[in-house]
């Protein structure tokens, strides 16, 4: 069953010569951060390619209610901002809706300015613990009363002087260390931020890129992430990288069709997102990255996949996992129609993600004639060369939108076609999916 109740069955088909422009959905955390910088600039930002999902467009309604301007004309979206500490305390109670980066992220924000201002969310937020944010932005001064285990609704007082702040973040986190941050530049001199291991670095590219000092070095401790306090943020224009784990769809879809030129275009290419792009062409993907340039602070570059007859499976290097673990399912798509094993080792995290994804992937492709082996923490798919996938099997989903993305891939370059339970799930990150690979040549369908 789909999140709207009723299950949508979806069945690929062999398909041959895709061809065309592929415009993936904008990248959501990059989109979130554009709207809050911008709000926090002096001047006025202006954004092209934002996410419109749900989740940002509660965060621009939410940088609204703190005095900034906030409205789309046409493709742009024109942001009016106030200032680093010039927030407006908001009339009414923010809503951040299903969001977890956006409602951490503009907590801390507004943690260093002497206003206060109270968040709740859906009924998933609210669920959701924020002691891991409101414990650093307790060291600024900022003061959290929220429900019972640091729940929403909640209610920030924001600092009125607030100190800089040294924070060694518990456990990876992103969107920790992005509040932190956001919260260090209204308060004086330096905070620092130290990470054991390091995550996504988009906060730090676009902090840089509004103009704040920022500088990021290794060391014994981890990476110890700098921001001088107090700076005048310019403000940008910036164009939206398209979502790297979008674009992975068509990419492997033209890798595995015969006869397929397919150019994605716009993509973002930051190294802590991009791993299985690098993956790909170390199997032999005719795979190549043109007009490279930099948006906003982030490398992009629009990608252009070809049909690759001669894939090799490879041992993937456990250290680059997080760099691509949303993207595992379709790397053993295309693994499936490559010579030889592809490893897959340091990979426990999909056991846990939107399903067992190592299970849901292993025992639809063995439905499909593909021999999969796999342990807690690895997994090799046998791959049977280009041609030699039997396929007509239906898949079992499990309400996750990237495994069944994955199996209509899979459908498209297998002897008989591959039926997916429910793709009702897709919508969730890419509701574009099914017409977009339609416009390229993909047989994708409702079953109905």
């Amino acid at each position: 069953m789909s999140s709207h109740g009723e299950a949508i069955p979806m069945i690929a088909r062999r398909s041959t010569g895709l061809h065309g422009e592929a415009h993936v959905p904008g990248d959501k955390s990059i989109s979130h951060r554009s709207l809050i910088l911008g709000a926090m600039a002096v001047g006025e930002t202006r954004v092209t390619g934002l996410l419109e999902g749900q989740d940002v467009l509660d965060t621009a309604k939410a940088m609204r209610a703190f005095g900034a301007q906030v409205e789309k004309r046409g493709d742009t979206w024109h942001v009016q901002g106030v200032g680093v500490g010039g927030f407006a305390e908001p009339g009414q109670v923010i809503d951040c809706g299903n969001s977890g980066p956006g409602v951490r992220q503009i907590m801390g924000a507004m943690a260093t300015t002497p206003i206060a201002a109270t968040f709740t969310g859906d009924a998933s937020l609210n669920k959701r613990p924020m002691a891991r944010v409101t414990d650093p932005l307790a060291l600024f001064g900022a003061r959290a009363h929220g429900r019972s285990g640091g729940r929403l609704p909640m209610t920030i007082l924001g600092a009125r002087d607030p100190l800089p702040v040294r924070y060694a973040t518990p456990v990876p986190s992103a969107q920790v260390k992005s509040a932190v941050l956001l919260a260090g530049l209204a308060a004086p001199g330096e905070t620092v931020v130290i990470e054991r291991e390091a995550t996504r670095d988009h906060s730090e590219r676009m902090l840089a890129g509004f103009g704040a000092r920022v500088t990021t070095e290794e060391t014994d401790e981890g990476r110890v992430i700098t921001l001088t306090g107090q700076p005048e943020l310019r403000p940008q224009d910036i164009v939206v990288p398209r979502d790297p784990s979008s674009a992975a769809f068509p990419v492997c879809a033209a890798l595995i069709c015969e006869g397929s030129d397919v150019l994605v275009p716009n993509i973002g290419l930051n190294p802590t997102r991009a791993g299985l792009f690098f993956t790909l062409r170390e199997m032999g993907a005719d795979l190549s990255f043109e007009n490279e340039r930099e948006e906003g602070g982030e490398p992009v570059a629009d990608l252009r996949a070809r049909f690759s007859p001669d894939l090799k499976g490879i041992e993937v290097p456990p250290e680059r996992a997080a760099s691509m673990i949303d993207e595992y399912p379709v790397l053993a798509v295309v693994a499936a129609f490559a010579e030889g094993k592809t490893h897959m080792p340091g990979v426990k995290e999909l056991r846990v993600k939107e399903s067992d994804r190592i299970d849901a992937m292993a025992v639809g492709l063995r439905a499909n004639g593909v021999e999969v082996e796999e342990g807690e923490d690895w997994w090799t798919v046998h791959g049977r060369g280009h041609g030699n996938v039997p396929g007509g099997a239906e898949a079992q989903s499990h309400l996750d939108h990237r495994i069944a993305m994955s199996f209509l891939i899979l459908g498209l370059a297998t002897a008989e076609p591959v039926r997916v339970d429910d793709g009702g799930p897709i919508a969730t990150s890419f509701p574009v999916f099914e017409p977009l690979m339609t416009a390229l040549g993909a047989a994708i369908s409702r079953a109905g």
